[in-house]
């Protein structure tokens, strides 16, 4: 532990760990399974990070979210530790090049998504690496009691069996009993191992606001409390109204949800951070991996579909430790459209067959073919040329893919594309700028097969190689297209799906209950509760919630809306 302390104070610059974060990095150097359960902003990546750094070889991170990795990835690196990752949307080559670094090169972490561990390919190549440890981020996806539950978890325990002497510490902010159960026993622990900190924040306050004027009241807690603001809704369009209405009320705002492009969503995160923008409207896209301390208010305008959800977003307030504000803003409304979502999220078989039928003509995959296919697949211009209502359809993909017909992903920014129109003579005749040639230059020494076909490039890796600005990058291969020198597909967001089985005929195709059926029912009691929570008015906040997550002695927390009515009588 002292070499624990060492690692850091010299990469990190604090003294010491954080409450339970010395306990679970002891454990985890001892190699013992273990399960953290810390709450949102307990420092969890610091639990495999150092580990890792005190020992030789290789951390591989499971993790779901490319933005998260990307976020590790780059926070590693800026701290001169050599990491990588492997997503959706990186060309072969790439990813062959980061197996070789991690190989060779005495790479310390790789990040991966879990979707990743179904490609023999990938088996293959990770079974020569160096892997020293297993980090399994996010750990509640594994739990179908869980609200977040993703199938590609459950292949995760396969991986251990080529590295039998690697230990698993598996991290959550949000997990009840039986998930907590259920995560040990899915990850194959050889023995129960948590480390829980409990849930209670001494310095948030969980308030409850019953109103028919949502944006009025808004206005009203973001004029009482100063300071940074997360605004939760739960659609994209409703984000930018939000927004707009805060801007046209001078309070500095700006949007953000999983359609926009990642250079988009950078720039809003890095203007908001650094408080440029006051207030980030938001669905439940933003928050994760994001390190803002000094939050002040979370408000949700919508009531969320679980305690979980709720409580991992309202806990982005007052990491500072300062006092800071969860909101929830209810009306009668709120408890129709609460309904309405599990007829969305859980439409008829009849219905989730329909779309697995139509997806297949569209995509012009014949019955018993498409086996390991991937095509681009924008669901939303699917939806508009099927005709079919967009909800209940990304709800039925998502089905789909649970029952293991599809992987399919919406999270991928592909890299541009170029093709070369002329010859390689022709190209050595043209007039062109000493900028133009330097890229050019560049190009055909890193990339074949350019002027037969077109071909992904890395533009980051090439501004960074000839030092130059992306923009200025972009500019010039756009200025080299319109001359007709080459094909420029620009860098673009595309959901990908891929088909684990042959596409099946529809007689034979089968929805199990547990995804289906028994997940509604799981998913009603979940908004059930959430509901109960927004409606009752006798019990603390702070210890209903608590109560959910298995803490059956905490005291009130005298804060809360619910309390602070109490005290007033």
């Amino acid at each position: 532990m002292s070499s624990a302390r060492s690692i850091l104070q010299q990469y990190w610059g604090y003294d010491d760990f954080r409450d339970l974060q010395a306990d679970i990095i002891e454990s985890v150097l001892a190699g013992r399974d273990t399960l953290a359960l810390l709450p949102t902003g307990g420092g969890k990546s610091i639990c495999f990070q150092v580990p890792t750094l005190v020992q030789e070889g290789l951390c591989l991170v499971i993790t779901p979210l490319i933005s998260l990795m990307k976020d590790q990835v780059d926070n590693l690196r800026q701290r001169e530790i050599k990491a990588e990752a492997i997503y959706t949307g990186i060309t072969n080559r790439e990813m062959e090049i980061i197996f070789d670094n991690c190989q060779f090169g005495n790479y310390r972490f790789l990040y991966v998504s879990p979707e990743r561990l179904e490609s023999p390919h990938f088996i293959q190549r990770v079974r020569q690496l160096p892997i020293s440890l297993i980090a399994v981020d996010e750990a509640h996806c594994i739990s179908q009691w869980g609200y977040d539950f993703r199938p590609s978890y459950l292949r995760i325990a396969q991986i251990r069996t080529y590295f039998p002497a690697v230990p698993v510490l598996a991290l959550t902010a949000t997990a009840t009993p039986e998930v907590v159960e259920d995560i040990q026993q899915k990850l194959k622990f050889r023995k129960n191992n948590l480390f829980k900190k409990s849930f209670a924040r001494e310095n948030l306050s969980y308030l409850v606001r019953y109103t028919d004027d949502k944006l009025s009241y808004l206005l009203k807690i973001l004029q009482k409390v100063p300071g940074s603001s997360i605004v939760y809704v739960r659609s994209r369009g409703k984000t930018k109204e939000v927004a707009d209405f805060l801007e046209h009320n001078h309070i500095s705002a700006t949007h953000y949800h999983a359609g926009l492009s990642n250079q988009e969503k950078n720039l809003k995160q890095q203007r908001w951070k650094q408080d440029e923008i006051r207030v980030m409207v938001a669905t439940n896209a933003f928050g994760m991996g994001i390190d803002k301390a000094d939050v002040r208010t979370v408000v949700h305008l919508d009531i969320p579909d679980s305690i979980e959800a709720y409580f991992q977003e309202a806990g982005r307030g007052g990491r500072d430790q300062k006092r800071s504000y969860a909101v929830l803003l209810y009306n009668k409304d709120d408890h129709t459209k609460a309904k309405k979502r599990v007829s969305d999220n859980y439409p008829p078989i009849d219905f989730i067959k329909r779309v697995y039928e139509a997806i297949g003509d569209w995509l012009e995959v014949g019955i018993g073919s498409g086996l390991d296919h991937t095509f681009a697949f924008p669901w939303e211009e699917f939806c508009r040329e099927k005709h079919l209502p967009q909800l209940p359809t990304y709800s039925a993909i998502q089905l789909l893919s649970q029952a293991g017909y599809f992987a399919y992903t919406d999270e991928t920014e592909t890299n541009p594309r170029i093709q070369l129109l002329c010859t390689r003579e022709e190209l050595y005749s043209l007039s062109l700028t000493s900028r133009q040639e330097r890229i050019l230059n560049y190009i055909l020494r890193q990339y074949t097969g350019i002027f037969a076909d077109t071909v992904y490039i890395n533009d980051e890796l090439i501004a960074e190689r000839l030092d130059i600005n992306k923009k200025d990058l972009n500019y010039e291969l756009v200025l080299l297209a319109q001359q007709h020198i080459l094909r420029y597909i620009p860098r673009r967001r595309t959901p990908y799906l891929t088909y684990i089985y042959e596409r099946e005929a529809l007689e034979r195709l089968k929805i199990p209950d547990d995804i289906h059926e028994g997940a509604q029912k799981r998913y009603i009691n979940r908004l059930r509760k959430t509901v109960e929570y927004a409606e009752q008015t006798s019990q603390c906040r702070q210890q209903f919630m608590l109560e959910y997550f298995g803490e059956t002695d905490s005291a009130e927390c005298n804060r809360c809306d619910v309390c602070l009515e109490v005290k007033r009588k």
